[in-house]
């Protein structure tokens, strides 16, 4: 029975610690787009959500991956900022690299087909990053 509620707090931490790094990742990620991504799901963008949908999958694969695989609370939490740090780097970097496709301006005006593609870059490069981190 004690080696129940030890895995069982042990979990209960587990779970806090991820929604904390979730959180973190999606303030992070937010401060990178230049429109409010609750703003336009409210409104009923149907592309910022499915952006916002994908940079929240991208994380918990990150999350996902490196907790499975971490000895440590502290160790989990070093390799879940540094892939969501990775995983915000490939955002700017696509960005940089598609000047003439303005991401942001396209998902406010509800481009769903640029939600798509960015959904699925983040989602891929996600589980890269978090293999890598494993």
């Amino acid at each position: 029975m004690e080696n129940m509620l030890t895995d069982l707090w042990h979990v209960l931490i587990g779970i806090a610690l991820i929604l904390v790094m979730m959180a973190a990742g999606y303030l992070v990620f937010s401060k990178l787009t230049k429109f409010d991504d609750y703003a336009e799901i409210q409104k009923g963008n149907e592309a910022a959500g499915i952006y916002m949908g994908g940079k929240l999958l991208g994380l918990a694969i990150i999350v996902g991956l490196v907790s499975y695989s971490s000895d440590s609370w502290v160790e989990m939490i070093v390799w879940s900022v540094v892939g969501i740090i990775a995983l915000c780097l490939v955002y700017v970097l696509f960005d940089f690299l598609t000047p003439k496709l303005d991401v942001c301006r396209e998902i406010e005006k509800g481009n769903k087909a640029v939600a798509q593609l960015l959904r699925s870059i983040l989602v891929g490069v996600s589980l890269v990053i978090g293999t890598f981190l494993m």
